[in-house]
This record gives structure tokens, sequence and C-alpha cells, in this order.
């Protein structure tokens, strides 16, 4: 059995290589049909997100497709040559792989530490490459493993109770301590920046509906709004849309503030007693900071959320051991019953033989002893039992722990010689 992986990640590539290794869902059907048709007897799944493009590939043949073959495989599908990649691809086989995936469906090669996102990430490419057909018994056992390991880790640490990403915190910590609910709120998008962007990503999660986006650039503000549903409304509405929010994300490249307290002053007289939220994230920062003292404003900046994040991630960081033995119980795991099932064939071939071979020369002793008492033949059977049963147990233990290192197959191709046992 072979199992590797060859990719990229946000440690070893740039998000411009990443962006042009990235698949659709479309494409990755595309790409495993494609795949299918070069190598039917290799399993494979490919994980495509916004921070890794990775393929898994496994199969039961002596040889497996080598790295650099894969490699152009994955590229050419996107018109790319293997010298663009700079490097930034890396191959990883056996335990390594394994550990690797389970690492990453746990949300501990993550970008942001415990984002429970991926994890359903890793599930949606697992079920595509079962529609597919590339998926056989090798990668179901993994994957289905992955899966419960990430399922172990967020229920026996803490590690995803503390949002570590500036967008999480705002929306998770500081948004929910001010609203119950976000499906009846306004949210007025200041800006269309990449951190209001991710920020309207954990808004939608947690159910917000209405939005509006304002930018001095109205091109600007229409793509943003399109993108999440949104309306986009000129910069000159900006007094009147203060007044309508509940909840405002600000990210412009300003110089000076765009909304001083005299701005949101007005604002808040024309809704009393409702509470207006504002997650000022530029620097400098878009709201005077003296807004913050008016009655009703909850406002918050970049300052304010770094805090909370290192505390956070602090918090995080202690559980990070306790989540690594988990995940290393379940790589063991799986590589026992990987390779168990090459070793149980071989296994069972040998016991079956010896068990043969006791039945020949038991009945022979039989037949000379006639007049044994039945008292000592099961005596001399048991004794017989416990000698194979001692034979087999040294040999049997040194593949067990050959397949806890994921290097058992010189060892069960010396066991397939020894004892005339060809591979199935």
């Amino acid at each position: 059995m072979i199992l590797q992986i060859v990719g990229c990640n946000h440690r070893t590539a740039s998000i411009a290589l990443r962006e042009r290794l990235a698949f659709s869902p479309q494409q990755t059907r595309a790409f495993l049909v494609r795949w299918q048709g070069r190598y039917d007897l290799v399993e494979a799944v490919l994980l495509s997100t916004c921070n890794r493009v990775e393929l898994y590939t496994a199969t039961d043949l002596p040889q497996a497709p080598p790295p650099d073959e894969i490699i152009r495989f994955l590229t050419e599908f996107h018109g790319i040559s293997v010298e663009d990649l700079e490097g930034g691809i890396y191959h990883m086989v056996g335990r390594e792989a394994v550990e690797h995936l389970f690492l990453v469906c746990s949300s501990l090669d993550s970008m942001v530490l415990g984002e429970s996102q991926i994890t359903s990430q890793v599930k949606q490419a697992y079920q595509i490459a079962v529609q597919e057909g590339t998926v056989g018994p090798i990668l179901h056992l993994t994957f289905q493993a992955a899966a419960k390991t990430a399922k172990r880790v967020a229920a026996e640490t803490a590690i995803q109770l503390r949002r570590t990403s500036i967008p999480s915190v705002a929306i998770g910590d500081f948004a929910r301590a001010v609203f119950e609910r976000f499906d009846d709120k306004k949210t007025l998008v200041i800006g269309a920046g990449e951190m209001a962007e991710e920020t309207l990503r954990y808004l939608r999660e947690e159910g917000a509906r209405t939005i509006t986006v304002v930018n001095r650039s109205r091109e600007r503000a229409e793509q943003l709004a399109a993108r999440w549903a949104g309306r986009a409304e000129s910069w000159q509405e900006l007094p009147r849309l203060l007044a309508d929010a509940d909840l405002i994300i600000s990210t412009t490249g300003s110089e000076r503030p765009i909304v001083t307290a005299a701005m949101l002053q007005s604002a808040m007289a024309a809704r009393p007693e409702r509470p207006l939220f504002v997650l000022d994230l530029a620097v400098p920062r878009d709201f005077e900071p003296s807004s913050a003292r008016l009655t009703g404003v909850y406002l918050y900046c970049l300052d304010d959320l770094k805090t909370a994040c290192e505390r956070n991630r602090e918090f995080r960081d202690r559980e990070i051991p306790a989540a690594v033995r988990i995940v290393e119980q379940e790589v063991e795991g799986l590589l026992l019953r990987l390779h168990g099932r090459e070793a149980g064939p071989v296994i069972r071939g040998i016991r079956q033989d010896w068990e043969e071979i006791k039945r020949e020369e038991l009945q022979r002793l039989w037949n000379k002893l006639s007049d044994l008492p039945e008292s000592g033949r099961e005596e001399i059977e048991e004794t017989v039992d416990r000698i194979l049963n001692k034979l087999l147990h040294r040999p049997l233990r040194r593949l067990q722990d050959e397949f806890r290192r994921g290097t058992s197959r010189a060892l069960l191709d010396a066991l397939r010689g020894l004892f005339h046992k060809p591979p199935e």
C-alpha cells in the first residue's frame, strides 16, 4: 500500500501561486475524471481551499505514480509549468501523509488554528471524490478516520472554543455580546477591503441578510455587494445610512476619520433606543474615538480586537499538545488497519497451513496412541497450539511494530517469500 500527498499551502506558496492552482468544485470533478482515465487503479481525493491545494493518492499496487509525475499532472490541468511552482510544492508519503491529513482536518495546520471550516471542506472534497468514483478502500478508511479525529479534537479539547481571527472575534465575541440575532439587523459596510469581506462571511454564517455597501468607488461597492447579495449606495448617502444601520463595518484607507462624533450623534438622534455596533477595522481609524462615549454606541477598533485575539490564541496554544496526542493515537490506529488489510491474508494463510500440518501430525500420533485417553489428547493438542502461537508471536509482533512506523512492506514481502504466500 502506498499513500501519498502532493500539494502546497499558505506556508509554502504565495497566494498568487495558490490562486493559479486552485480548483472550483466543477474543476475538481473534471480533474478526477481525467485522473481516473490516466490512473484507474490509483485512488485520489483533491482538496482545494483558499489556503491549500492538495492531492491525496493511494494504491495497493507495488509501485505508485512518482511525485514528479503527479505534480505535472496537477499543473497541466491549469496550463502551469513545473518551473512556475518556485519550489512551493511538498510531497509526503506513508505515515507523514496520514498525519498531515489528520492535522489539516482537525484544523491544526490552518492559518487560523481551530477554525472548523476546514473540516467541512475536507469532507466535501472526500464526497466529491466518492461521487466521481476515485475513492477506494484505502482513502475510504483514511478520510473517515480523519473526520473521526477532527470530531475527537473538537470534543476532547477546547481548541475550537476561542476564536483567534479578527473577523471571527469581532462577530462571535463582540457583536454577539450586543445582538442575540442578526437575521433582522441591517449591516452597513463602509469601504470594500479584504477585512470587510472576511467579516461579512462570519456575519452571513450568523444569519445576517440585509447588507448595504458604500465606497468612494461605486464600482467596487457594487462588486462587493453583488458577492454578498447586498446593495450598493452612493457615498453621499452615508449620513442617512448611519442612522439606518444596526451594525457597521468600516475598512477604508482614509488618512483621517470619515465619521466624526458629531455625525454619529446626529445619526443616533434619529434612531432613539436602538443600539449601534461599529467595527472600525481601518488604520488610521475611520471613526473618531470619542464616538465610543455616545449613548447606545458600541465602537471597537483593531486594537480592541487584537487584544482579544491574542488572549484567545494563548488559550488555544495550551490545548495543542492534547490535540496532537489525539492525532497520534488515531494515526497509529489507522496505519494498523490499513497495513492489516495487506497482512491479514498472509497471516491467515500461514495459520491455515500450520493448522493443516498440526491436524495431520496429530492424527498420525492418535493412530499410534489409540489407547490414549481423551484428556491426554486434549493436553497434547493444547501444548501444540501454544508452540504454534509462540512461533508466530515474534514475527507478528515485529510486523505490528513496522505497521506503526508505516514501513511494513519489506517485512511483509519477506513473510510471503518465506511461507510461499504470493500477493492476492
